[in-house]
């Protein structure tokens, strides 16, 4: 008798202590995808995705993520856009609240590309670099030719909908430090 109820303890001691848990199942939509990068939407944030080029493990997959206040997402692609129509002479620089990003112009076989430079946890010692993207390709990541553009706007709670648009947000602002390319250190 002793045994059945050791075991039965056992048992329900196990059941009970265990260390796998179910979580819910979150949706994440992927806006667009092209190569190793990719924006995705979860409730009202985006992420970008990209396979760093920067570190010599070629699967180093990094983010950085936003939220789309004021219609960031779309002011973004106007400003990457309006980059290949007049290259900039110096990277156009983006403070988003965990990361600096730079958007990095250069000219590849005549053609303008692109190209996203983080700075992790806005730390320039950790740098991550994506591939270069062409014209073609930032309007695939974003979601034009597939038109899940329209996701952008798309509100995640009843109060989104009360921001007003056209206003000027950091994606459409002016560049933070003017733009430079080199940033002078503490």
């Amino acid at each position: 008798m002793r045994k059945i109820i050791l075991l039965i303890t056992c048992m329900f001691s196990i059941s009970v202590f265990s260390q796998i848990k179910v979580l819910k199942n979150e949706s994440l939509v992927e806006i667009g995808k092209d190569n190793s990068v990719g924006l995705y939407k979860k409730e009202d944030k985006f992420t970008v995705n990209y396979q760093d080029l920067n570190t010599s493990n070629l699967n180093t997959i990094r983010s950085f993520s936003f939220q789309n206040l004021n219609g960031d997402v779309a002011g973004l692609y106007k400003l990457i856009l309006d980059g290949f129509i007049s290259v900039p002479d110096e990277n156009v620089v983006l403070e988003l609240p965990n990361d600096i990003i730079e958007l990095h112009y250069e000219k590849n076989y005549g053609k303008p590309t692109v190209q996203f430079i983080q700075y992790i946890n806005k730390n320039r010692k950790y740098v991550g670099k994506s591939q270069f993207l062409t014209q073609k390709q930032v309007d695939k990541i974003f979601g034009r030719t597939n038109g899940k553009y329209s996701m952008y706007d798309k509100p995640a709670t009843i109060n989104q909908g009360t921001a007003t648009k056209g206003t000027n947000t950091a994606s459409t602002a002016t560049p933070a430090s003017g733009g430079s390319k080199k940033k002078a250190r503490k």
